[in-house]
């Protein structure tokens, strides 16, 4: 099994703690983010993992090596100034991998009890499986149309929050192109595309599903938030 964990983001929201450490390696109950997700993925059975990378890139392999302290084969994915946004990070990160098999993909500034392990397969056909947690405040409109067969669609209520969690089928990207951005680069650069619209495109076709996770789940994007997460995985 192979994953990505997205970590190239710039950190804005969290400045001033983002200056001069790169998110997903800012410390929470006792250990950087990141590290709970490679506990999780190393349970979980996964040999590779992809690790893109933007700012302060050099940041991530002193403090992560190669992987050898969870079981795991890490490949640091290094992308220019901006990123390559969600869709353009991934199709990237496939290269370093089998772009034959599925992908598993977790957003990097985020923390959670859900196991990995339990995120179910692709059933043929299927393209991606998302995991949905309930609305926070932050997002109380949530993001996706969640019906009681699991399916996902981009329009409708009740709608739950996406958890930056899924897995996805190669197919899911065979016209990315139609969605890659200008970059100002040599055309044969690194695309820079985000991942909804494809998930969206997909979603139309009933090709989406979801599963509910009910436990915790927590989207570290502001200094408080991640004070408030510190305080209640060390108490």
């Amino acid at each position: 099994m192979q994953a990505l964990i997205f970590a190239a983001g710039l950190g804005e929201r969290m400045r001033p703690l983002t200056n001069h450490t790169a998110k997903p390696l800012l410390p929470v109950g006792g250990k950087p983010l990141i590290e709970w997700h490679l506990d999780n993925l190393s349970a979980m059975g996964v040999s590779d993992v992809v690790i893109n990378i933007s700012w302060l890139a050099e940041q991530f392999e002193p403090a992560l090596g190669n992987g050898d302290r969870w079981g795991l084969r890490l490949h640091y994915s290094h992308e220019p100034y901006p990123p390559l946004e969600t869709g353009g990070g991934m199709l990237n990160a496939w290269r370093l991998l089998d772009p034959t098999q599925p992908l598993l993909a977790i957003n990097g500034d985020v923390w959670t009890d859900f196991a990995f392990g339990a995120l179910a397969a692709l059933e043929p056909g299927q393209l991606a499986q998302l995991v949905m947690v309930d609305n926070p405040v932050h997002n109380a409109g949530g993001d996706f149309h969640f019906n009681g067969n699991g399916v996902l669609s981009s329009e409708g209520d009740p709608r739950l929050t996406f958890a930056g969690i899924g897995r996805y089928h190669p197919e899911l990207f065979a016209d990315w192109s139609a969605y890659a951005e200008p970059t100002g680069r040599a055309a044969d650069d690194l695309p820079r595309f985000k991942l909804a619209p494809l998930l969206r495109s997909a979603m139309q076709k009933g090709l989406v599903r979801g599963q509910h996770h009910a436990g915790r789940w927590t989207d570290v994007g502001t200094p408080e938030r991640l004070a408030e997460l510190d305080t209640q995985l060390r108490g």
